[in-house]
């Protein structure tokens, strides 16, 4: 029998706007590595875009699932509450980053943390306003695409967006654009856009993942932080990419010595099941009453199972000491193909979230990112890309990936840049 025509089908079955990264139909995958339906194999460094810091179907996060099948698939919290939610819940109040009592609770999305995060700074404040940053991803929910700063493809023809919402510049080296004009920026908006006094919350990304893994720098967090305790305006970090380890931290906002008052969370939560959370502090917290949080697959008994194993093999596995180990070959990798690729603008990042960004001639270098990622495909390795202009490229293997197949994987890596770039000239 002939293999069937998956991608006509799926052009056939589902509308344009899901966007297709690639052309690889998986049939099976395990840690690192991916299968087709035609039996080849990719070494993914994609990771279900951050999802999988302990890799497809960890042993641990399978088994944690099938008990929990065996048990039972859903009941809606909010209707006959269970132990593995309360238990998540405390272990994650442990371990983010602030000092004060905290509370979690759960929801099935990232852009959901996104939406209810405001919607507790806003009970917490009783003030509309909202303040995001150039770059920003922080989901495809209405609110989510009005808090993300960059318009293609994800804001294209779905206007209006909810109000008070508003942008600020965020710190890029590259860009030109210092700390010093990212706060003026801030300050800028406060005198022409929005009193401070009408803001609710300022959401920022220690690593700006969408917008080409940018680093907030120390000196910028402080001054959030700052603008915020003046203010009385509820500090969000966006932790969705960036936690359960992928900086070398559990958590990104562990490298800066300033706190969050919420953190939103996803992706790497539960090891490729769906599940995301708000953790934050207690008084803020507890702001909306009872019923106004929730949602009927919040918290699903089959994503706690797994987040709680997951939690469990970041601390038994190192992982989080793995992501420096695994970001410093890949840097220094990237670093030695300088003299072959001169397209290379700047490597950057934290712990395991790695990128490389492309200029030719001075400019962003978007075609040269999308034949470097064609030829890494034909190779056999599965790339993103991001930036504001596309000319990035993120590494988000897992962290569990083997040392063989991550050699493997930066051989690959390495003949496609070289590749590209001599086809370029």
């Amino acid at each position: 029998m002939d293999t069937p025509d998956w991608n006509a089908r799926r052009i056939a079955a589902t509308p344009r706007g899901v966007g297709i990264a690639t052309p690889v139909f998986a049939a099976r995958a395990r840690n690192a590595e991916l299968w087709d339906v035609d039996g080849r194999r990719y070494i993914d460094f994609a990771g279900g875009i951050g999802v999988l810091n302990t890799g497809h179907l960890h042993p641990r996060v399978e088994a944690a699932v099938a008990a929990q099948l065996a048990r039972f698939s859903h009941s809606c919290y909010q209707v006959a509450p269970y132990p593995g939610y309360v238990e998540l819940a405390e272990r994650l109040n442990a371990r983010v980053p602030i000092a004060a009592p905290t509370k979690t609770f759960f929801v099935t999305t990232g852009a959901e943390a996104v939406e209810n995060c405001i919607k507790i700074a806003r009970a917490h404040t009783g003030r509309p306003g909202v303040i995001a940053f150039a770059g920003a991803f922080h989901g495809r929910t209405l609110l989510g695409l009005a808090l993300t700063g960059k318009v293609a493809p994800y804001k294209l023809g779905f206007g209006p967006y909810p109000a008070d919402v508003y942008h600020a510049p965020f710190p890029n080296p590259l860009r030109g654009i210092s700390v010093d004009d990212a706060l003026a920026g801030l300050a800028s908006l406060f005198k022409t856009s929005i009193d401070p006094n009408r803001v609710a919350a300022i959401i920022v990304e220690p690593v700006q993942g969408e917008g080409g893994f940018n680093p907030a720098p120390a000196g910028f967090m402080r001054a959030l932080r700052r603008i915020c305790d003046e203010h009385g305006i509820v500090l969000v970090a966006d932790e969705i990419q960036t936690g359960f380890g992928r900086t070398g931290k559990l958590f990104a906002m562990a490298h800066y010595d300033v706190e969050a008052d919420l953190f939103t969370m996803a992706k790497s939560l539960a090891g490729g099941f769906p599940l995301a959370g708000v953790c934050g502090r207690a008084e803020i917290m507890d702001a909306p009453a009872p019923g106004g949080l929730g949602g009927t697959y919040g918290g699903s008994p089959i994503g706690i199972a797994a987040a709680l194993a997951v939690l469990d093999v970041i601390d038994d596995e190192h992982l989080c000491e793995r992501a420096s180990i695994i970001g410093e070959r890949i840097t220094v990798r990237l670093a030695a193909l300088r003299d072959d690729v001169p397209q290379i603008a700047e490597i950057r990042g934290i712990g395991a979230m790695v990128a490389v960004e492309f200029y030719e001639n001075g400019q962003p270098a978007p075609a040269f990112v999308t034949a470097l990622r064609g030829r890494a495909l034909e190779l056999g390795l599965i790339l993103l890309s991001c930036g504001s202009d596309g000319n990035v490229v993120r590494f988000l293997c897992p962290l569990t990936i083997e040392d063989t197949v991550l050699d493997e994987a930066l051989g690959m890596l390495e003949q496609a840049m070289r590749e590209t770039a001599r086809h370029s000239r």
